[in-house]
């Protein structure tokens, strides 16, 4: 939390740091406010006043996202997560200075790339495939058939649901497979019993469009038990620790 000899209009809300030398992002930060930099050390943090109250409302999710893609177009940046606050510039500078090194090197290690975001889920319709090549399952619907009743029908339908799960993750596995290579660095995600792949990829810039065209070919090549969809360019969220900073909240 922020000490109490800081008062509200001494908040600063924090989107993100950069290497010194970016200009200030000209689109409004959260709650309409304008966005200044704050320097020291040969690093910056993006910030602008704190509202009164930070709520996640889509307008400033928006705007806090449309500052991110501001700063990410002059350069690499460490982002914060929505709802970051720091006491004030001097607290601020104090920890840019502590932290400068670590901050450095986070810095360098996203620089000139993208983060790219994956999911994919089980597609349900593929069980008449698996009826059609699985013995097991044909004999399990030839008996449910001739003697359709509450039971049978749900055996059926757990064996479909687990045979369509364990094709869908051998998909996912496939996938991961390919695009691995074309990352710096790859970040798994929470996975379900209906998605069951999320990862985000480390991509160099320039790669980008090479990424987006290899996920099109994975997906034409599992769609029937795979729906793949591709998120970004995205922040670097999943691939840096900008450690301490800052202090609050």
């Amino acid at each position: 939390m922020a000490p109490a000899t800081a008062t509200r209009t001494d908040t600063l809300y924090v989107y993100g740091i950069c290497a010194s030398g970016v200009r200030p992002p000209e689109t409004p930060g959260v709650g309409g406010e304008p966005v200044r930099l704050v320097t020291e050390a040969g690093l910056c943090a993006a910030v602008s006043g704190a509202p009164a109250r930070v709520r996640a409302r889509r307008r400033d999710l928006t705007a806090h996202q449309d500052v991110l893609r501001a700063l990410a177009a002059q350069g690499a940046v460490l982002p914060m997560r929505f709802g970051v606050l720091s006491p004030g510039a001097g607290t601020l500078r104090a920890q840019l200075r502590t932290d400068a090194g670590h901050l450095a090197a986070q810095l360098d290690g996203v620089r000139d790339c993208v983060e790219m975001n994956v999911k994919g889920t089980a597609v349900s319709g593929y069980f008449e495939t698996l009826v059609r090549r699985d013995e097991s399952l044909r004999a399990l619907a030839r008996r449910t058939r001739r003697r359709p009743d509450y039971e049978a029908n749900v055996r059926l339908g757990q064996a479909l649901a687990r045979a369509v799960g364990r094709e869908a993750r051998k998909a996912a596995q496939q996938v991961l497979a390919a695009l691995t290579p074309l990352a710096v660095r790859t970040a798994p995600g929470a996975t379900d019993d209906g998605q069951v792949l999320s990862a985000s990829f480390l991509v160099p810039a320039a790669d980008e469009e090479r990424f987006r065209q290899v996920v099109a070919a994975q997906a034409e090549a599992y769609g029937d038990r795979l729906a793949l969809a591709v998120t970004g360019p995205l922040p670097c969220y999943s691939f840096v620790q900008p450690g301490p900073l800052p202090a609050g909240r």
